[in-house]
C-alpha cells in the first residue's frame, strides 16, 4: 500500500486531497499546526476506509517544523510515494500595508518549505525510480498580485522546471493552480468574498479528482475546470497594465485559492 504525505491536511483542498486518497486506498501522513483535528482526521480515515493515518505536527513557518517534516520524507523504511504541498495562507492587505515579518512567513511557507520538502520527497523517489509531488499554486501566479501571486508564480516555474530536470527518473512533478475554492482560507486571512461571482467558486473534493487525473496523465500544470481554463487563455493575450489594475483592485477584498 502506497503513502500519501499531505501538508495543510485538515482543512481545505489539504482535506479534500486526504479524502479522495483515502478512499483510494493509500496511507497517510497528514502535515498541520492543529494537532488535535489532526487527531480527529486521522480517526475518521482510518475508520471509514481501513487505512493508515500518521499524524505530524509541524509548523511550516518554523525551521523546526520544516525540518521535521523533511526528516519523515527522507525515511527510507517508511516511503513516501505521493507529496502533496498544500499548506498556504494569504495576508489582507496591499504592499506596505502588511507586516514584513508577514511577507516573510508567507515566503517560507510557499517557497522554502516547498521547496526543501521537493528535495527531501524527490530524492528517494528517484532512487526507487517512482513517485509523484503535486505543489498546489494558484491562478494568482498569472496575475501581478504582490507577494501572493509572486510566490505562486515562483511554485510553479520551480515545479516545471523541476519536473523538466527528473524528466525519465520516474517522479512526476506537478503544480496545481485552482481559482476561488470554498474552503477556510479566505476566512483565515480575513479576506470577504462578496464580490466573487457564483460561477468563479470551485468545489474542492472537485480540484482534487482533476489534479489526480492530471497528474496521472503526466501534466506538469493543472488548471481545474474549463471556466478558470477560459479564464487563463485570456490572461495570456490581456495588457499586462490592465491586468495589475484589475488584479490590485480586486486584491484589497479577495484573492484567489
Amino acid at each position: 500500500m502506497t503513502t500519501a504525505l499531505i501538508t495543510g491536511a485538515t482543512a481545505g483542498i489539504g482535506a479534500a486531497f486526504a479524502r479522495r486518497l483515502a478512499a483510494d486506498g493509500h496511507n497517510l501522513v497528514l502535515v498541520a499546526r492543529d494537532t488535535e483535528r489532526l487527531r480527529e482526521q486521522a480517526v475518521e480515515l482510518h475508520d471509514r476506509h481501513g487505512i493508515e493515518a500518521e499524524v505530524l505536527t509541524a509548523d511550516l513557518a518554523d525551521e523546526a517544523g520544516i525540518a521535521a517534516v523533511e526528516k519523515r520524507l527522507a525515511d527510507r523504511t517508511h516511503p513516501v510515494d505521493l507529496l502533496v504541498n498544500n499548506a498556504g495562507f494569504g495576508n489582507k492587505g496591499r504592499f506596505l500595508d502588511v507586516p514584513m515579518a508577514d511577507e516573510l512567513r508567507m515566503l517560507t511557507v510557499h517557497c522554502e518549505a516547498v521547496l526543501r520538502l521537493t528535495a527531501a520527497a524527490a530524492g528517494p523517489m528517484r532512487e526507487r525510480g517512482r513517485g509523484g509531488v503535486v505543489n498546489v499554486a494558484s491562478v494568482a501566479a498569472f496575475l501581478p498580485r504582490g507577494t501572493y501571486g509572486a510566490s505562486k508564480a515562483w511554485v510553479v516555474q520551480f515545479t516545471q522546471g523541476a519536473a523538466k530536470d527528473l524528466a525519465g527518473s520516474g517522479v512526476r512533478l506537478m503544480a496545481l493552480c485552482p481559482g476561488f475554492v470554498r474552503t477556510e482560507f479566505h476566512q483565515r486571512a480575513g479576506m470577504g468574498t462578496a464580490g466573487v461571482p457564483d460561477w468563479a467558486w470551485l468545489d474542492a473534493d472537485k480540484v482534487v479528482a482533476a489534479a489526480l487525473s492530471d497528474l496521472a496523465r503526466g501534466r506538469t500544470l493543472s488548471v481545474p475546470d474549463p471556466r478558470y481554463k477560459a479564464v487563463m487563455g485570456l490572461v495570456k493575450v490581456a495588457p499586462r497594465a490592465l491586468l495589475g489594475g484589475v488584479s490590485t483592485r480586486a486584491g484589497r477584498k479577495y484573492g484567489p485559492r
